[in-house]
Order: structure tokens, then C-alpha cells, then sequence
């Protein structure tokens, strides 16, 4: 059974593997692409060293593109973040057109120098902002992007402002456009897929369930905690622009107590280490220093499995 979102990205099923900073390189992209997903190179994919250098940043990008077209010759696609100066999003976009991407990834801005090279390289563009609305999701439509990810307040990561769930966001934003609305936050099995769908999305954005995984760069005991763990044992704390949550590490402990001794979002933010604790939580395994971001669909996932039969698992509608 097609979607629009198969149609337009020339996968096989309708299911996008999350970005998730550091948490992918060449191979486990290949492998959700393999599998008949659309895999996406995040930030900083493959990477276990920090760069400043924006040009830097983009050539580490565009040698983890070519690793994974020597991998696999399905669709897949790189992230753009999209900074208001474009300093590290420009040298990233001529790579991607560079290097021939199909299929870009846009977290956050809707900026038109951006879309104008997309479009005239025929390049898809899946929109992912940070705080989905209504008036966003009509501006993105106006700007001609494919797809749109309707984020909810589920999802692992930086979590939205406004307190709305993803089935409460997805049928807002789908009444309000006419174009593939995707489903994002909290979804960790074959029922959040078929809920999602039911509520009129045409595809899953999917992070946390691809995380304990095989293939996944993401250190062992961190697959192992998520095995382990369910929703209720997630925290949530203040920091910049909105929210976060972690499973719990000692570093996470001490971001909440401050957070509930009255910090600054500033303070909590600076105390999070943005990049460099998610570095240390989940692709180091410390516990100490770092954190663990996973959204609340963690609770029906029970075994550290491949790719392949995650892929399986939430498309068994679709086989």
C-alpha cells in the first residue's frame, strides 16, 4: 500500500528514521534505507569529535554521504539545521547538491535562500520544525515543501513548547494543509502507527525505537537502559528553548533538582551541555556527565533488535 509520503520519496514504506545529533553514521542510515525506510544523516553523523569549523562540518557530511551511497542505492537523506546567518547550513547545502542527496531533512527555519537551490536541484524537502502550528504549517505549504513532521510534546529531544501531545498536533495540523502530514512523538510500536494514521497522518517520523538497535551507533548500556526502562521512568526539565527529558543519570538528577530549586532556563541549559551531554549519555555510555533523550514510546520496546525487524514490526500494515 502507497502513501504520498512513499509516492514523493520512492520508498517502500512509509516510516522515516529521526536524525538524533550524534546517534547515526553510514551504516545504521543504510540499514533503515535497506530496510525500506528513509534513512537521514543527522548532525555530526559518524562523528566522535567535536568541530567548530563549519567547513570541517560539512566535508565529515559529505564523506558520510559517500559512505552510505557505497552502501545502499535506496533514497536517503542529510539534515539540515538552518541557522539565521546560514554559516554552517551553506556549506552543508552545497554538499548535499553536491554529492546529489535526494532527500533533505529542514529542522527549523523557513528560509527562502534555502528552499529556492532545493527546489531548482529537484531535491525533496521534509520540514521538521521545532514548534509545529498552524500558521507555521501553512507558511511551510506556501514555501512548497513535500512533507510536513507534525512534532507532539512526546517525542525525545528537545521537546516543544507548547504541551501538546502527537495526537493531538497531528489531526490539527493535517486539517489545517493539504500537503503529507507525518506523525512524530511517542511512537514505539505497530499501535502508534496505526493510531497516527487513523488521526489522517500518511507516515511516521520514528527516533527512540530505531536506538536500541543493532546497528545503531548508540553506546550498549544505552540500549540496554532503554530496554529496560518505560515512560514513567523518563524526567523532564526546563532548559533552552523549552523542555528536555532523559532517562535518568546522575547528571540529569542535578539538572532537576535545580530546575526545581528555581534555575534559569539559562542555567539548566548551560548545566545540560547541549551537543557534548548527549555525546557523553548516549554514545560514550557516561552516565555521569552526560544524558539519555528518548521520547515517551519507549515502553513497548522490549529487546535490542536489527533495524530490519523494527522496520518490520512498525510496518506490518504496509507488507
Amino acid at each position: 500500500m502507497q502513501t504520498r509520503v512513499t509516492e514523493i520519496l520512492g520508498i517502500q514504506y512509509p516510516i522515516i528514521q529521526g536524525p538524533m545529533a550524534w546517534l547515526t553514521n553510514a551504516e545504521f542510515v543504510a540499514a533503515v534505507s535497506n530496510a525500506g525506510g528513509l534513512g537521514i544523516l543527522g548532525p555530526n553523523a559518524g562523528q566522535t569529535t567535536i568541530t567548530r569549523d563549519p567547513q570541517e562540518t560539512a566535508e565529515r557530511m559529505r564523506r558520510e554521504i559517500q559512505k552510505v551511497k557505497a552502501l545502499t542505492d535506496k533514497p536517503f537523506a542529510s539534515t539540515l539545521v538552518v541557522d539565521y546567518d546560514l554559516t554552517y547550513t551553506w556549506p552543508i547545502l552545497q554538499v548535499v547538491i553536491e554529492e546529489k542527496v535526494p532527500i533533505v531533512l529542514i529542522n527549523g527555519i523557513l528560509d527562502e535562500r534555502i528552499f529556492t537551490p532545493l527546489k531548482e536541484k529537484g531535491i525533496k524537502i521534509v520540514y521538521r520544525p521545532g514548534n509545529p502550528t498552524i500558521a507555521d504549517a501553512k507558511a511551510a505549504e506556501d514555501f512548497g515543501i513535500d512533507i510536513y513532521v507534525a512534532t507532539g510534546f512526546d517525542e525525545g529531544g528537545t521537546v516543544p513548547e507548547k504541551i501538546i501531545g502527537t495526537f493531538s498536533i497531528v489531526p490539527m495540523i493535517v486539517d489545517a494543509i493539504s500537503i503529507p502530514v507525518m506523525a512524530a512523538g511517542g511512537i514505539g510500536d505497530v499501535r502508534g502507527v496505526r493510531a497516527a494514521f487513523a488521526l489522517g497522518a500518511e507516515g511516521v517520523f520514528a527516533g527512540s525505537v530505531f536506538l536500541p538497535t543493532v546497528e545503531s551507533p548508540a553506546h550498549q548500556s544505552v540500549k540496554e537502559k532503554i530496554v529496560n526502562a518505560t515512560a514513567e521512568d523518563l524526567l523532564l526539565f526546563r532548559t533552552l528553548p523549552a523542555y528536555y527529558r532523559s532517562l535518568p543519570t546522575e547528571l540529569v538528577h542535578q539538572i532537576v533538582e535545580r530546575d526545581q530549586a528555581g534555575a534559569s532556563r539559562e542555567e539548566l541549559a548551560k548545566l545540560q551541555n547541549g551537543g557534548v551531554g548527549m555525546f557523553k549519555g548516549m554514545v560514550e555510555g557516561n552516565s555521569q556527565e552526560g544524558f539519555i533523550s528518548v521520547g515517551t514510546g519507549i515502553t513497548p520496546i522490549k529487546a535490542v533488535r536489527t533495524v530490519q525487524e523494527v522496520v518490520n514490526e512498525l510496518m506490518a500494515d504496509f507488507k
